[in-house]
């Protein structure tokens, strides 16, 4: 099989690269500080700015998956160079650049999200989102590279640790019966992207040239608002009903005194204050990846995270 290259290895760069290698594919994974080579994975340590690195670490692959992102407050700094770089290495060695995106770009909406809304932020993460797709969509339209975003909304599931609003946050304190706290409106709808779905599609559009030259949403179940998802995580877990706390907007502007994390959070608190509703039926009619449904999603990350809780014990 081909060589795929991943750059990044945060829960979907992990999954990823796990996917391709299953698929038989030679999956080389590129980060700043690099790990020990696993089966069927090799591990390179690289700074993926550095353009000139980047294309000799991908000469001779057919797909390039952009699954890095700097820490959150630096993103308006160190996102358009490593995009810049990744696009570099796609002209220079002809791999199609398979990008992981998120739904920052569109800014607040009314309805559900399809991927024919203008990119119309306002925030400033928001505003880098649209212009690192914009780049490389343009480049991909003058014929000197190929490439294709795949959106997705907050990362759920096996894997999603820190970053994760029903992750590190809740699932420790949800296990031992505890209430849970999150930002926002608890009881809004909100589309959550199942972490092995998110990798699944992105595999898929590497493949399917058709898909090239344009943004698709991950496939996504209908949208659950925080209460709903932590009722059904608690209930799988055995430890009956869970307490949900909406975080008051006084707390959190005390805490982003103290926490550049919170006051990133900020400027995209819109999405758990009002409905964000992601709409995939573009890529359900033109593709095979289906979301796993919630029933299963729930299950798989119930017994992740008491694994993992167990084990750190």
């Amino acid at each position: 099989m081909s060589l795929s290259v991943v750059i990044g290895l945060g829960p979907a760069g992990a999954a990823t690269a796990r996917l391709l290698a299953e698929q038989g594919h030679s999956v080389r994974v590129i980060t700043k500080s690099g790990r020990n080579s696993e089966p069927g994975i090799e591990h390179v340590a690289l700074d993926a700015t550095d353009s000139k690195r980047l294309i000799e670490a991908t000469r001779g692959a057919s797909s390039i998956y952009s699954c890095a992102a700097p820490p959150y407050p630096r993103w308006a700094s160190e996102l358009p160079p490593l995009a810049s770089s990744l696009c570099a290495a796609a002209e220079a060695t002809g791999a199609v650049l398979v990008m992981l995106g998120n739904l920052y770009g569109y800014g607040p909406v009314d309805g559900p999200m399809t991927e024919d809304l203008p990119l119309a932020a306002t925030g400033t993460k928001g505003r880098v989102r649209a212009a690192v797709w914009e780049q490389a969509r343009t480049l991909h339209e003058e014929g000197r590279i190929k490439a294709v975003e795949v959106r997705a909304s907050d990362f759920f599931g096996p894997g999603v640790t820190d970053g994760g609003h029903l992750a590190g946050r809740v699932m420790p304190p949800l296990l031992r019966g505890k209430p849970v706290s999150t930002l926002g409106d608890p009881d809004t709808p909100h589309s959550w992207s199942y972490l092995p779905d998110v990798a699944r599609a992105l595999v898929e559009v590497a493949g399917e040239e058709r898909a090239w030259g344009r943004a698709w949403h991950v496939p996504t179940e209908p949208a659950l608002s925080v209460r709903e998802m932590v009722d059904r995580l608690s209930a799988e877990a055995g430890v009956g009903a869970v307490a949900v706390r909406g975080l008051p907007p006084t707390v959190l502007g005390l805490a982003s005194l103290f926490s550049p994390l919170i006051r990133e959070l900020k400027e995209v608190r819109y999405q758990f204050d009002r409905p964000f509703v992601v709409d995939s039926s573009a890529y359900e009619a033109e593709f095979t990846v289906r979301a796993t449904p919630v029933d299963e999603q729930v299950k798989a990350t119930a017994d992740w995270w008491r694994e993992r809780l167990a084990n750190t014990r």
